[in-house]
């Protein structure tokens, strides 16, 4: 089932539940599309309500973006924050639409995001907790530049996240991910951290994991 007439162009696989289903959001990386971590959809549990969204910013000749990623001489590899922090309060919306439109839990929401769908995913979680129940963070970090300054005034302690990475990852470097646990317990909040022995992807078993540790909080 598709859907164009939300904020963002979405595909979706419908629960086995009539209503209240619990919802999961997918949110590709940069130069994908909707199709990309859809193909996970088969392998999740039935009961989950799937939705995988375009990203809105078409790029050229094919895939999409949730915001540009520039190259220069001066500035080397940047991110256009303005687009991201666009992204991520439209992300905010569509997720109220969605609860509209759909037959899904709004107390049971997760979000999964690969590469730039995780640096949204964990803004939209960060800035919207009342949200978001559950993050799956794959080959992401937290981009400071997209989140509030002022995190310590919001409770954070429902937040539930998973997050792996590829420790030979070219495309964004270990390291950053590895930042990603002591920040969030600072904030008290609950998360998994893993390593796979892999590049910039998804390995079999990273997915097995994940797909395990959504289960129980489903």
């Amino acid at each position: 089932m598709m859907s164009d007439n939300l904020s963002l162009y979405h595909i979706t696989r419908p629960s086995s539940l009539e209503k209240n289903a619990p919802l999961l959001i997918m949110f590709h990386g940069y130069g994908s599309d909707e199709n990309d971590l859809f193909s996970f959809a088969n392998e999740l549990p039935e009961s989950l309500f799937i939705i995988s969204v375009r990203a809105p910013y078409p790029m050229q000749p094919f895939g999409n973006a949730w915001y540009a990623i520039n190259f220069d001489a001066e500035r080397g590899k940047w991110s256009n924050n303005e687009q991201a922090r666009e992204s991520r309060d439209l992300i905010n919306v569509f997720i109220d639409e969605v609860i509209d439109a759909y037959p899904v839990d709004k107390n049971n929401i997760t979000l999964l995001g690969f590469s730039q769908g995780t640096i949204l995913s964990y803004a939209v979680a960060l800035t919207y907790p009342e949200k978001i129940k559950n993050i799956i963070a794959l080959s992401g970090y937290i981009n400071q530049e997209i989140i509030p300054k002022s995190l310590n005034s919001e409770d954070y302690s429902h937040l539930d996240f998973y997050c792996s990475h590829g420790s030979s990852d070219q495309v964004i470097l270990v390291e950053w991910a590895r930042q990603t646990p002591m920040f969030l317990e600072s904030l008290n909040i609950k998360n998994v951290y893993k390593e796979y022995p892999v590049g910039h992807g998804v390995a079999p078993q990273n997915f097995y994991d994940f797909k395990a540790w959504l289960v129980q909080r489903i």
